[in-house]
């Protein structure tokens, strides 16, 4: 390969680069898609897979909402089981202080005109969740939520997306981008790729190439963790969240259950590897049998560790850059980026076609880390 031109360079293949190409070849562009590894390695293959509307920011909701719509049709429209299960989400309270956590959050959202969240009281709770803690005084639920297999998803997209002519290059890590006329020309190890637009879906990575660029996108690295239990009898049916403590877990249909939400740990973003810290595994766990009482003597099979971008306030960057023409940013999701995959590739193929996203995205844009901006937040 010496010099290949085409409409869209893509740099990441996670969910979000794979969603992207599908959703541009889908209406005839020429994609490239360039990855360092291969398709889902780091965040997209190693998380959990929620699909989850409950608790996302306002700034979120439209891209959230509209990305569940697209998830409960993605098995029927790409022919192939994504792993997708509808069994629900539910954050539950542990207190008084928790419900009135949980009022103020439906209020919030009602008075932006949501209303998939819904609050309920502890009967309906122990209905959905038979054998919770009888600490537990209510819950709020979204019963249309679940959770997909990350590789199956990452790999429909990506197959999709081929199907359609995009191309995928693999194990080619970029080594210079610049902008030649009115075309960007990416570097990689066999020669050089040409696009008219670029799109940084990069990941942890992706602050770091915006400065190769010499712009500032606040993507920091962060390691996360999970871990899986031995197989279990049939006991719960819902992603399960708390309200004041950091937790997500679910049961798998083969007993297993995978626990993760907030469990942070330390990052080498040059050997793209994140350190598992059993003492903040040791602590999830806890909160577990806080929750399920009869789990307390349940093995621990296996735990895990990915690489994930973090932007300051935790929202997803998605949008134009603000300096660079022709360039478009799809990163930064805060380790619930999983869910907006579907969407924010529709999104981001609008960008670059029609030149704006028929889902409002501006509070996600760039433009937010202005540089003085930026300087009076990190001061």
């Amino acid at each position: 390969m010496s010099h290949t031109d085409y409409d869209v360079a893509i740099i990441g293949a996670g969910i979000h680069g794979c969603s992207t190409a599908y959703h541009l070849a889908k209406r005839g562009a020429r994609v490239v898609v360039i990855e360092a590894d291969y398709p889902g390695r780091h965040a997209s293959g190693v998380n959990a897979g929620g699909v989850r509307t409950l608790g996302r920011p306002i700034q979120e909701m439209p891209l959230t909402l509209a990305s569940s719509a697209l998830w409960h049709e993605l098995s029927q429209t790409f022919g192939r089981d994504l792993g997708f299960y509808t069994g629900g989400q539910i954050k539950v309270a542990e207190s008084e202080a928790d419900i009135a956590t949980l009022q103020k959050r439906v209020a919030l959202l009602a008075s932006h005109g949501y209303h998939h969240e819904v609050l309920i009281d502890s009967a309906t709770t122990r209905e959905i969740l038979p054998a919770v803690s009888p600490h537990v005084t209510g819950a709020v639920w979204v019963e249309s939520d679940g959770f997909a297999v990350p590789y199956r998803s990452v790999t429909a997209f990506r197959r999709e997306a081929q199907k359609l002519g995009a191309t995928f290059i693999e194990n080619w890590r970029v080594s210079s981008m610049a902008q030649q006329g009115s075309k960007w020309v990416v570097g990689v190890p066999q020669g050089t790729v040409g696009a008219e637009y670029m799109v940084m879906t990069a990941g942890a990575w992706s602050g770091r190439l915006a400065h190769d660029l010499g712009e500032t996108i606040p993507v920091e690295p962060g390691g996360l963790m999970l871990m899986v239990t031995q197989r279990l009898p049939h006991f719960v049916d819902p992603v399960v969240g708390a309200t004041s403590r950091g937790l997500s877990f679910k049961q798998y249909d083969n007993g297993t259950v995978v626990i993760g939400g907030e469990l942070h740990c330390e990052v080498d973003i040059d050997a793209a590897h994140a350190e598992l810290d059993f003492s903040r595994l040791a602590n999830s766990a806890r909160i577990v049998t806080d929750l399920f009482p009869f789990l307390k003597n349940v093995s621990l099979n296996r735990a895990w560790s990915g690489v994930e971008g973090f932007t300051p306030d935790k929202l997803p960057v998605i949008g134009y850059s603000t300096t660079l023409p022709k360039l478009v940013y799809a990163c930064g999701f805060s380790a619930s980026g999983f869910q907006l995959g579907p969407a924010s590739g529709r999104a981001v193929s609008e960008l670059v076609l029609d030149g704006a996203s028929k889902v409002p995205i501006e509070g996600l844009s760039p433009a937010r880390f202005g540089q003085d901006t930026w300087r009076t937040k990190a001061a």
